[in-house]
């Protein structure tokens, strides 16, 4: 069964734009790139004395299971060149799985939907570009009211 995802990208080291289109092209063939929204220029969240990231979202499809799903981004960031570092700290690529389908689950090592997307305008902002009207299963709002709610000061849209 196929299932419909959203992940959200992230880079703040080396070629940045680079970075991003070498993780989309790594997805297939587990999964099957079908949407991308601009890539927008952010300030570093969490830990500020570092690079900019670039920052997008897509949707997706999958066949995989959420907890393998997990497991393959994370061994695709590995293969990417990601080397593990501190908490929101600089990073070649991160992929986040933003939704999966309605699904809601807490395993302890993966929360669905992204724990902290709402706060996130770096990951509301491209995520509202493409899918503006999705609920979040869980605060019962739409993608466009939750990027409504956040700060979106020093977020500007890659040329």
């Amino acid at each position: 069964m196929n299932h419909i995802i959203y992940l959200a990208l992230g880079t703040n080291l080396g070629d940045r734009p680079a970075n991003l289109r070498a993780a989309i092209k790594a997805l297939p063939p587990s999964i099957v790139h079908r949407q991308s929204s601009s890539v927008y220029e952010t300030p570093p969240w969490g830990v500020e004395d570092q690079p900019a990231f670039l920052n997008m979202a897509i949707k997706c499809e999958t066949i995989l299971e959420p907890e393998a799903l997990l497991n393959h981004l994370k061994q695709l960031e590995v293969q990417l060149g990601r080397l593990q570092s501190f908490r929101w700290g600089p990073r070649l690529i991160d992929l986040d799985i933003l939704f999966y389908d309605e699904l809601i689950l807490n395993t302890g090592q993966l929360m669905i939907p992204h724990p902290r997307l709402h706060e996130r305008a770096f990951v509301l902002v491209p995520l509202a570009e493409i899918a503006p009207d999705l609920i979040h299963p869980v605060l019962k709002k739409s993608v466009k009211e939750l990027a409504a709610d956040v700060n979106t000061e020093g977020i500007e849209l890659w040329k």
